[in-house]
């Protein structure tokens, strides 16, 4: 069985990138990560397909499984690409099929940057 990849260029890396958001200024590169990875989300599109894989058993699918969200296959591919180049989705080509998974960290490394630092009394 092949390795799991991102895209042919580095995806960026999704986790662990960046503090929370209360805990200190961002830098250039950490908002550009960041901003990239949210603005992946930003689409309903995509939003769904990373929902489908996210919450499919073992945190991956099957492009067939996954492809039911009102647009075309090839619009399916490119917004797939789109969650790959932000480095949200890493897939694996089997046979005819792609299957895509959740980058491992990637959720609890978004779920830490909006987790409010706490304050001292």
């Amino acid at each position: 069985m092949s390795k799991l990849q991102g895209e042919a260029a580095a995806p960026l890396p999704a986790a662990p990138c960046c503090p929370a958001l209360t805990e200190r200024e961002l830098t250039v590169e950490e908002s550009e990560i960041t901003a990239a990875m949210f603005k992946a989300l930003g689409d309903p599109v995509r939003l769904r397909l990373f929902s489908k894989v996210a919450s499919h058993p073992d945190s991956e699918a099957c492009v067939c499984d996954i492809s039911d969200v009102g647009v075309s296959q090839p619009t399916v591919s490119h917004h797939l690409k789109k969650l790959k180049d932000a480095g949200l989705l890493l897939s694996e080509r089997r046979g005819t099929w792609v299957y895509y998974r959740v980058e491992p960290s990637v959720l609890a490394a978004m779920g830490h940057l909006l987790t409010p630092t706490a304050t001292t009394a």
